[in-house]
């Protein structure tokens, strides 16, 4: 990150965030999520920008060095917005609110988290990572923050109906969500087995995501169906996951999520949360079949979280950075 100096620290300097401590020394003027950054936003007539992120998040890292330390972006940032920093260990509630409203907007999520919203927290745009200058088929971060301020001066009507059509759309999702019928259990194992991959286990292409959620709820159709089909979609994909590169083979644990669709060649953070499901997954596939090679994984998996994950007071930490001296992976290449 950015070299710090008192007299650099932005607001964030008196967080206890870990992740919003590692943007304090940004030049942009981080607001911490509060009723004072909206009501700012609302004296000075301009949008929110929403960043939200987690501490050992590696686009975060990216986004955060190519944009929140560069000087020019954060001038723009500055003179167009109100910018407001959040973690998601933190705030998760935040964080699934807007979630939502940028699955419904594109499709897809994921962090960083970028919205930027109208003064009373509506949002209008949402999206993840951006870089500084466009490409990869992203718009820069130098060409959008120049658009959103034109528009919220030109356009600002639009801006407001298209949040109020977001904010319908999303409720009008949520409010659909009701007690799980058997139709809709059976749908989505469906369509589980139209994705699933036969070659290398998974569901899907790149990237491909170990999603235990998905293996438990098919392990338990199993346990009451007994369906072979089902049980070895379940087999093939911890086999897979065990003998790729998603696996961390010396140290123990999983990676955050294979680059390819071989479980090959991983994004190298390790999140807490994977660890805990995907040792549920192995070990509730070894009470189903008996083959002990699930449960060894899932041995060496808790035995990871319990030597690298916990800290001397016997606190898990959430999580380990993929990056290693600024580089993506560095450590475990």
């Amino acid at each position: 990150m950015a070299k710090e100096s008192s007299a650099q620290r932005n607001r964030l300097a008196a967080e206890p965030s870990p992740y919003l401590q590692q943007h304090a020394a940004n030049p942009v003027d981080w607001w911490p999520w509060g009723e004072a950054a909206f009501a700012e936003a609302k004296r000075r007539d301009v949008p929110v920008f929403l960043s939200i992120g987690y501490a050992t998040c590696h686009w975060c890292h990216v986004m955060a060095h190519e944009s929140f330390e560069d000087a020019e972006v954060a001038a723009l940032m500055n003179q167009a917005f109100v910018n407001v920093k959040v973690d998601l260990e933190e705030r998760p509630d935040v964080d699934d609110a807007y979630m939502a409203v940028c699955q419904a907007m594109t499709g897809s999520g994921g962090w960083p988290l970028t919205v930027f919203l109208s003064p009373d927290k509506k949002p209008f745009l949402a999206g993840t990572y951006f870089p500084k200058t466009t490409r990869f088929g992203r718009m820069g971060m130098v060409d959008l923050v120049p658009k959103i301020a034109a528009a919220w001066k030109s356009q600002r009507q639009e801006l407001l109906q298209q949040a109020e059509h977001i904010l319908d759309h999303v409720g009008t999702s949520s409010a659909a969500a009701g007690t799980l019928s058997a139709v809709a259990l059976d749908q989505a194992e469906a369509n589980l087995a139209k994705r699933f991959d036969p070659h290398h286990g998974g569901f899907g292409g790149a990237p491909k995501f170990p999603s235990p959620h998905t293996l438990l709820f098919l392990l338990r159709r199993y346990a009451r169906s007994q369906d072979a089909a089902t049980l070895d979609r379940v087999v093939r994909t911890l086999d897979g996951m065990a003998a790729g590169g998603i696996r961390d083979h010396l140290g123990g644990g999983f990676h955050r999520y294979s680059t390819d669709a071989h479980w090959l060649l991983p994004h190298f953070e390790k999140m807490l949360y994977d660890q805990a499901m995907l040792a549920m997954a192995y070990t509730e596939a070894y009470q189903l079949t008996g083959e002990v090679r699930f449960a060894a994984v899932a041995r060496e998996t808790l035995d990871y979280l319990l030597r690298d994950l916990k800290d001397p007071a016997g606190i898990l930490r959430c999580a380990e950075d993929a990056d290693s001296e600024g580089v993506e992976g560095k450590f475990y290449v």
